[in-house]
């Protein structure tokens, strides 16, 4: 039996507007970043992150990835969504904890969350944590710098290695 397509499996961003931090600050714009991630959507997330300072990501291992500049960016997601496709890869994410600040020009949020990788009948479960900083522009909200950081992993041993 294999796993259920991207678009067939239910997501937890596809109901997140009944979420208790739905009014949050940002919190539309992050779940906007997270189903773009989900559905390998680059050019939705090229035009809601600027990453001015770069960002630092995970890979599909769950080690950290230090992106700089927006070449190394556009080069990392190309590459990230490319392979995961290419595998049949897919990703989901269910935020677990989220809180927000935001002032007239800047702002920044904190999101727990799980990250999914399914793997034809594997899946593996990335509990993370993120720092968002944004930045009011001409054109709305941006993101402006992204900070993941991996608080632990379930990774079945046929996807280990």
């Amino acid at each position: 039996m294999t796993a259920p397509s991207i678009t067939e499996r239910p997501s937890w961003l596809d109901t997140a507007s009944d979420s208790e931090w739905a009014d949050a600050p940002y919190f539309d714009l992050t779940i906007e970043m997270l189903r773009s991630v989900r559905d390998h959507d680059f050019d939705t997330l090229a035009a809601r992150c600027d990453d001015d300072f770069g960002i630092v990501d995970l890979d599909q291992s769950g080690g950290n990835v230090m992106v700089r500049t927006r070449d190394e960016w556009e080069a990392w997601f190309r590459r990230l969504f490319s392979e995961l496709s290419a595998v049949g890869a897919a990703t989901d994410s269910k935020i677990t904890n989220y809180q927000a600040l935001e002032t007239p020009d800047l702002g920044y949020s904190v999101v727990e969350f799980t990250q999914s990788l399914t793997l034809g009948e594997h899946v593996g479960l990335f509990d993370c944590v993120a720092t968002i900083i944004w930045k009011n522009t001409p054109d709305g909200w941006r993101e402006s710098r992204w900070h993941v950081s991996l608080l632990s992993a379930d990774i079945p041993e046929a996807m280990a290695g």
